[in-house]
């Protein structure tokens, strides 16, 4: 139709903007068939690689700088001869073509670094066992790259709005400064945004912390889940998820480094055997350790340190086991109830509360257990 009534500028404009998207995504879709990664165990295969997405970003700018030329062919305009003119339409011209291609080099560049920094997040991913070099060294760099990311980001968008300007001709040199003046304004107004971000490159700095360790710190204490330039995201264990700016943190306990002492007490009567309950204790640590399920947990076997101290109605025993940290828990809740099996079968009793009531004939025990009978019972309605 526009053919037709001889509108050939908006014919090939309908054109180009038809062709173009069609063109991108086609492209996009048989390069992504075509250079697949190959499946790892350690990289989904959902994750494009780096030089794929560098030809796919490439051949994308190439399509959008041919449609440009296309399109001014198509409307008659000669683009080298009007970026020779000295004139306002010449430099037009040459700015609108220069911001084009930095915006195109900004997108590939950004994009690449955004692929190879998201694949090895992934390899990261799984952490492998834990407390070693390797899980250590993965740990870190799931907690550094993704703020390497978004400072990479805002630099990049930076560079490229600047670079963008002084094509179009603004003059970058003052506006550099009327920033850097504005910045330290806004500094001084936002001083608690400024110590939050100061102290959070000291916390990384001294790896005080990573991505998937609990800590607590103060009133807060979670899983480490995730960073932004000025607080961290800690996953209480009940659920709640706990937004702390970095310069309310102060000193830091991280529970999830190198190993836990866990220690557990019970109480047995004053007449149990002492020296059964130390060898029993201990064949139950040696029988942990030998469990395929708590071997590599278990860095101490459980062991029995003693008589804590003679209570009312008990004698307490201290024990206590070296674990990887976090695995205690359910090492712990193991250790006793096999601590109950055995010392059930072999007559070391628990100690618990008892009233004992004494008098000087069967009279005055018998008048004294009805008056405890009647205090225990529960008051009229």
């Amino acid at each position: 139709m526009l053919w037709v009534i001889q509108a050939t500028a908006s014919l090939w404009l309908v054109l180009v903007i038809i062709t173009l998207p069609l063109a991108i995504g086609i492209t996009r879709r048989a390069i992504e068939n075509l250079l697949r990664p190959t499946v790892s165990p350690e990289v989904s295969d959902e994750l494009p690689s780096v030089h794929t997405v560098c030809i796919e970003r490439g051949i994308r700018a190439v399509l959008i700088i041919g449609a440009v030329f296309i399109l001014a062919w198509g409307w008659g305009i000669d683009l080298a001869h009007l970026r020779g003119q000295e004139t306002w339409i010449g430099r037009l011209v040459d700015s609108a073509l220069t911001v084009i291609v930095i915006l195109l080099i900004t997108d590939l560049v950004w994009h690449a670094a955004k692929a190879a920094i998201d694949r090895r997040l992934a390899e990261s991913a799984d952490l492998g066992q834990p407390n070693t070099d390797e899980a250590r060294r993965r740990a870190r760099i799931r907690t550094l790259l993704p703020i390497f990311r978004n400072i990479l980001l805002v630099v990049v968008i930076a560079t490229a709005t600047m670079m963008a300007l002084a094509a179009l001709g603004v003059q970058i040199g003052p506006l550099i400064a009327g920033a850097g003046v504005v910045g330290v304004a806004i500094g001084f107004g936002a001083q608690t945004f400024v110590r939050d971000v100061i102290a959070g490159m000291f916390y990384l700095m001294d790896d005080a912390f990573r991505v998937g360790e609990y800590i607590q710190a103060g009133n807060y204490k979670g899983t480490v889940e995730g960073f932004s330039i000025r607080s961290v995201k800690l996953r209480h264990h009940r659920g709640p998820v706990y937004t702390v700016p970095f310069s309310l943190l102060g000193a830091v306990q991280n529970q999830s480094r190198d190993w836990v002492i866990d220690k557990l007490m019970v109480g047995i009567t004053y007449d149990s055997n002492l020296e059964l309950a130390r060898k029993l204790i201990k064949k139950i640590g040696l029988e942990l350790k030998d469990n395929p399920d708590f071997a590599p947990l278990i860095l101490e076997p459980l062991k029995m340190q003693g008589v804590e101290n003679f209570g009312d109605f008990a004698v307490n025993i201290r024990m206590k086991m070296m674990t990887l940290p976090g695995e205690q828990f359910v090492i712990r809740r193991k250790a006793y109830a096999m601590i109950k099996q055995a010392f059930d079968e072999n007559g070391i009793k628990f100690a618990f509360p008892t009233v004992q009531v004494a008098g000087d004939g069967e009279g005055a025990t018998a008048a004294v257990a009805q008056r405890g009978l009647e205090l225990t019972k529960p008051a009229a309605a």
